[in-house]
């Protein structure tokens, strides 16, 4: 398929666009709100850059997004009903309403989506989760992401949308998509708030497992862990630390939507699942007043 990439930030850059150029598929041209912006990737990558989102939108067969979710659901929605289909970010967008807009314009118009889970796309992350159901057994998870995005060295640090929205809306949406599949769809969420934007989850899944979470993108950066565990009859599992690049696992997302395309089906990690995970965090948002 020929791609467009809308976004000229750190993610386009180091993320979706080599992700795209390393894919099957076409990387035709990028488009974004900063023209000068928009030249200098267009350049770095050795595509045009578009002048406008309509051009880009005429050329193109599939939209891969990198820009913050209260910009992509509205010009996904667009691309959507021009029958484009749609490689998302997460989350898809910040309100549930604005979320299941996008997934019925996306299903009327015959558009298949994927939404970028990172962890979902790379092997490390399948492997686990495919002998966690290979065993069975589980009955709950304990996870530990405390980020401290304010270091020097973070490329987040200066990212609006993740300073006025925190960890729940930046780092919550990987955690459903890991927990998910390990101990199953999520039935009820019960929200705590902390400091700054630290949030503590407990999470009630079908078949009675039960997990809870501590999240923080904004933490003292001694405390900086990234951890997650299952435990259940055969133990405790720990996944795996972070191993295939991030534009490795784009490339894989890419790939697997023009699969989705070929087989005219919805890929599991499309919107279908993308509005439920907007939906769970608007829920624990409303228990914190945030």
């Amino acid at each position: 398929m020929r791609f467009g990439l809308v976004g000229t930030g750190h993610w386009a850059r180091a993320t979706h666009a080599p992700g795209l150029l390393a894919s099957e598929h076409e990387l035709v041209g990028v488009w974004g709100r900063d023209a000068t912006k928009v030249a200098a990737l267009a350049a770095d990558v050795g595509v045009p850059a578009f002048g406008s989102y309509d051009e880009l939108l005429a050329a193109v067969d599939a939209v891969a997004y990198a820009v913050p979710p209260d910009v992509q659901a509205p010009l996904a929605v667009e691309a959507a009903k021009a029958g484009k289909h749609l490689l998302l970010d997460k989350p898809v967008a910040l309100d549930p309403a604005v979320a299941g807009d996008l997934r019925d314009s996306a299903h009327a118009a015959g558009a298949r989506s994927v939404v970028f889970f990172t962890a979902r796309f790379t092997p490390e992350t399948r492997s686990w989760l495919d002998q966690l159901a290979a065993v069975g057994g589980w009955r709950g998870a304990w996870v530990q992401w405390v980020v401290a995005n304010q270091r020097a060295e973070s490329p987040y640090r200066h990212s609006p949308w993740r300073q006025r929205e925190g960890a729940l809306w930046d780092i919550g949406p990987h955690l459903l998509a890991t927990l998910v599949p390990a101990l199953g769809p999520i039935t009820r969420v019960v929200a705590v708030a902390g400091e700054g934007d630290d949030v503590h989850l407990t999470l009630t899944h079908e078949g009675g497992a039960v997990s809870t979470a501590t999240l923080a993108l904004w933490a003292p950066p001694a405390s900086y862990t990234w951890q997650t565990r299952v435990w259940g009859e055969h133990g405790v599992r720990e996944a795996p630390g972070k191993q295939t690049p991030a534009h490795l696992a784009l490339a894989t997302a890419a790939n697997e939507l023009g699969q989705a395309v070929a087989d005219g089906r919805e890929h599991p990690l499309g919107l279908d699942f993308g509005t439920r995970v907007v939906q769970l965090l608007a829920d624990a948002g409303a228990q914190l007043h945030r």
